[in-house]
């Protein structure tokens, strides 16, 4: 189950590395004030530029060309012209690219403005538990050793992992198994082969892990209302370790 060979590593994380720098030349641009859909649109600029395809356009009828999510806005949230980014605001970014017919895959959230200290706090906890569940693995772990790594350290902040939705292989097609929860227990689940690329991806909330999905059959929310943050790498298993693919470095 989705073993890459040598060649096709090389082509996902090529556009792994153009993912992350359209990533995070997007987020530099981030100012209350701003539409989702100047966002958006300022990533398309740069997909264009640099000859690559959005992998998320069309995707099951997803209408948006990248995912923008606001403070309670888990993930999936579309591009509007009528959502304003505002001081204060918590902005997660997934982007999803096509290139040479491979995935690249990665998200990031940023503060805007003065978020205080809690939201901070969210923010640097999800992110720090990514790392943590990337350093988990090796060939030979289960998926059952990451999500443990990961829900292990977000709960010690008070925080909560989403169990709906979860990391997943990564190669030709967006999502591929097998799937990378954020949650489980040590020794338990698929076990990792070496070679195998998958995406991890820490959804925390900052009060219950309970969701909804608006009416616009795509965003999901927090059920209590209360901020949410996400990260996202892509990552191929190596023998003793792994090697980031959605990398700039």
């Amino acid at each position: 189950m989705g073993i890459k060979t040598l060649e096709e590593i090389e082509k996902i994380k090529a556009a792994g590395k153009i993912c992350k720098k359209i990533l995070l030349e997007t987020a530099a641009i981030l100012k209350a004030g701003m539409t989702t859909f100047e966002i958006a649109e300022f990533a398309e600029f740069l997909m264009e530029k640099e000859g690559v395809k959005s992998a998320f356009y069309g995707y099951r009828g997803y209408p948006g060309l990248i995912c923008i999510s606001i403070n309670e806005e888990v993930v999936h949230g579309i591009p509007s012209k009528t959502k304003i980014i505002r001081s204060g605001d918590i902005v997660s970014l997934d982007i999803g690219i096509i290139k040479d017919g491979y995935i690249g895959d990665c998200a990031i959230t940023c503060s805007v403005g003065n978020v205080g200290a809690e939201k901070q706090r969210l923010i640097n906890v999800t992110r720090d538990s990514l790392k943590i569940g990337i350093s988990s693995v090796y060939a030979g772990c289960k998926t059952g050793d990451i999500g443990w790594a990961i829900q292990s350290y977000v709960e010690k902040f008070g925080f909560s992992v989403v169990r709906d939705f979860a990391g997943h292989g990564v190669g030709r097609n967006l999502h591929e198994p097998p799937e990378v929860p954020n949650f489980g227990y040590p020794g338990k689940g698929y076990q990792l082969p070496e070679n195998m690329v998958i995406a991890i991806e820490p959804m925390v909330n900052m009060g219950s892990f309970d969701l909804r999905i608006l009416p616009d059959g795509w965003t999901v929310v927090t059920a209590d209302g209360l901020p949410s943050a996400h990260f996202e790498d892509t990552i191929v298993v190596k023998k003793n370790g792994c090697e980031i693919l959605t990398s700039t470095e």
